[in-house]
């Protein structure tokens, strides 16, 4: 699926260094990649013991190849949904996941509407992962109650794990 338009999957060197970050298990997690893609984030994520993944991924043909994917590793906590990552979190209303893996289309420019759709969907010291084309804004975390644990950069993809806060600090849900 490397031929895919658009696609851009998540350097190896940028998916160690998330998971690094993160601790190498990740037992009983549950996890969204919301624009999945490769699935490589959410794979990974299953195979550090995550409980349960969801890999959502809006192209018919990538949502396939996923499934096609998920069968042939046998990841039994994989599950496959073709959907529109944008509607499908802003629909949810459980905040019961524990990391959220956000990877949209750089060309979309909807990082920020991304992150706080996902937000609320944390548990209250959840993750949320998100790759950009630029460096994200610590100061918006701030007032959409999660603080930037740790960042980095890698050519042209800047990566960011963010922290839900657990002290109280409301999540922003507006537009």
């Amino acid at each position: 699926m490397a031929d895919h338009p658009g696609l851009r999957p998540t350097p190896d060197r940028v998916r160690e260094t998330l998971f690094n970050w993160l601790g190498q298990d990740l037992a009983g997690w549950r996890v969204l990649d919301a624009f999945a893609g490769t699935g490589a984030l959410g794979f990974e994520a299953a195979s550090r013991g995550a409980a349960e993944v969801l890999l959502l991924e809006h192209d018919q043909r990538l949502a396939l190849h996923l499934q096609a994917t998920s069968h042939r590793l046998g990841a039994t906590t994989v599950q496959v949904l073709r959907a529109d990552a944008l509607a499908w979190m802003a629909r949810r209303e459980v905040a019961d996941l524990d990391l959220v893996l956000l990877d949209p289309p750089f060309g979309a420019d909807v990082f920020e509407q991304a992150v706080r759709t996902a937000l609320p969907l944390l548990t209250g010291d959840g993750w949320l992962y998100l790759e950009a084309d630029r460096p994200f804004d610590a100061a918006a975390c701030t007032a959409w109650g999660c603080r930037l644990h740790r960042q980095g950069r890698a050519g042209l993809v800047h990566f960011h794990l963010l922290q839900r806060s657990s002290g109280g600090v409301p999540v922003y849900t507006g537009a």
